[in-house]
């Protein structure tokens, strides 16, 4: 199998090097509060005098810069702009605010700044003599793009009906569950996202800024971060979406977990009732060790997404309304997503000690070749390893099982310790290749008083055919590098612990 890291997402292109020269003069438009916006205008190939075309508008990850090169191919499943121009669609690509030459500060793909960046773009698109129109001042024009390019889509859905179809590959629902499960920091990524992000230009809202200071110095975001977070969604806007969804999801994403786009699906399906879809594919912000072509798939579905609502051709077959990948390369679908059919079981207990060694991670392996030194020391720690110290549970699975979905945890435990707070983390393992299953690690609250407790979690969602009789691990362990977790000592012990995977087929 050949390694591959697919950061195809919020700082992806700042961190692997991968800018493209710069091949086109930018534009400027100047959107509602007076921010300048740059942007790139790449009409579709072929195109005559008087001809028009659908419009893509396609934005960068976080702290990346526009796409310039009119040649660029598809990168992952994200189709290139010179990809989308051979395919008969005009591409937009912009700088959004806060990114350089762009002004303002960035609000982390907020409707009220962002969005209201893009509906100035389309206003500017609507003018355009190559742009097919629905109607005056509304083109025909969808977007895709991959994590800050992918939560923008939704963001601008939410208050601009125009949209004909969007794709938001590897985005969030939320970014209080994502990057502040159980009240802790996913410290590893912060860093990474930030890293990649700061570049000379680039201006930040000084609550950005401040979370990253916090995430350095402990285990807990201030009411006024959280609650800014918060204001970016996109999970409390979803309700609002009047546009063809397709979702594209990464089974080994542990920035934004497929949980996240679980959320998203159920949401949109539940209160918007469009035409939806979602794939996953082995890649987002994360470490595959799949296969190739695992992200053909999902590109091959987003052109029949594009084709059907974007360039309005009913005929297109769009597939399945859902499309997964196990971790071993195998393609499955469903009608939608499937609730468990069975679960599988086990039960165990142990006592931890409460010790800033001996946990998950960091990821000593080997990484893609053209990654800084820094980066490669910052994506490492974002990878959960089989830990040396754990309450350790067996599962051996029954029979023949397609896991998908979140495990449920549950924990009867009593303990003492010096810290304020206390967070395990809690991580399957297979014991037949020793990798993190979908390279998820789940923070869990406790609360040690020398009182017994339980608390019940839902696991980080995971995607895996085992078969029968395979050996699996729960670890539950004190200390993970891709978290700001420094236990201060004592142990827990736990007189229960009940792990139960959801068996879909």
């Amino acid at each position: 199998m050949r390694t591959r890291l697919l950061v195809a997402g919020l700082a992806g292109a700042t961190l692997l090097a991968m800018s493209p020269a710069q091949a086109a003069d930018y534009n400027t438009i100047t959107s509602f509060d007076g921010t300048p916006i740059t942007f790139y205008w790449f009409p579709a190939v072929g195109l005559a005098p008087g001809q028009t075309a659908p419009t893509v508008l396609q934005g960068p990850g976080f702290g990346g810069q526009a796409q310039s090169n009119p040649e660029a191919t598809s990168g992952g499943p994200v189709p290139g702009v010179g990809s989308l121009r051979q395919a008969g669609y005009n591409v937009l690509t912009w700088n959004p605010r806060g990114i350089s030459p762009s002004g303002g500060e960035a609000m982390l793909d907020n409707p009220d700044y962002e969005g209201r960046d893009v509906q100035a773009l389309i206003d500017w698109v609507g003018q355009q003599p190559q742009a097919q129109l629905d109607a005056p001042g509304d083109p025909r024009v969808g977007m895709t793009g991959g994590s800050y390019g992918g939560g923008i889509q939704l963001s601008t859905a939410a208050i601009d009906t125009r949209l004909d179809a969007i794709v938001p590959v590897i985005a969030w629902n939320s970014l209080t569950t994502s990057l502040y499960k159980a009240a802790t920091i996913k410290t590893a990524w912060v860093n990474v996202l930030m890293a990649g992000a700061t570049r000379p230009g680039n201006t930040f809202s000084p609550r950005i800024l401040k979370g990253r200071e916090q995430a350095r110095k402990g285990m807990t975001f201030s009411d006024s971060v959280v609650e800014f977070a918060r204001s970016a969604g996109p999970n409390q806007y979803l309700p609002g979406i009047e546009t063809p969804t397709f979702i594209i999801q990464g089974t080994v994403d542990n920035l934004f977990p497929p949980s996240e786009a679980i959320a998203n699906y159920r949401q949109l399906q539940l209160y918007a009732g469009v035409p939806l879809k979602m794939t996953w594919y082995c890649g987002g912000h994360g470490f595959c060790l799949t296969s190739d072509g695992s992200t053909s798939v999902a590109l091959e579905q987003t052109w029949a997404w594009l084709d059907k609502y974007l360039k309005g051709n009913a005929a297109v077959d769009t597939g399945p309304a859902f499309t997964w990948v196990d971790q071993k390369g195998t393609y499955r679908s469903a009608a939608t997503f499937p609730r468990p059919q069975r679960w599988e079981k086990a039960t165990g207990a142990g006592t931890l000690a409460l010790k800033a060694k001996g946990g998950s991670g960091p990821y000593t392996g080997p990484l893609p070749e053209g990654v800084n030194p820094l980066t490669a020391v910052l994506l490492r720690n974002t990878i959960p390893t089989p830990a040396k110290k754990a309450v350790s549970v067996p599962v051996k699975v029954a029979r023949e099982s397609v896991i998908l979905g979140a495990p449920k945890l549950t924990v009867t435990y009593s303990g003492t310790t010096k810290s304020k707070k206390v967070r395990v983390l809690a991580q399957l393992v297979d014991v037949g290749n020793k990798e993190v299953l979908g390279h998820q690690i789940t923070p869990v609250p406790l609360r040690l008083n020398g009182k017994k407790h339980t608390v019940k979690v839902p696991l980080e969602a995971v995607s895996a055919a085992l078969s029968k009789g395979q050996k699996l691990t729960l670890q539950i362990v004190a200390q993970s590098s891709a978290y700001n977790v420094f236990p201060k000592g004592g142990s827990v012990t736990f007189s229960k612990v009940r792990i139960a995977l959801p068996a879909v087929q």
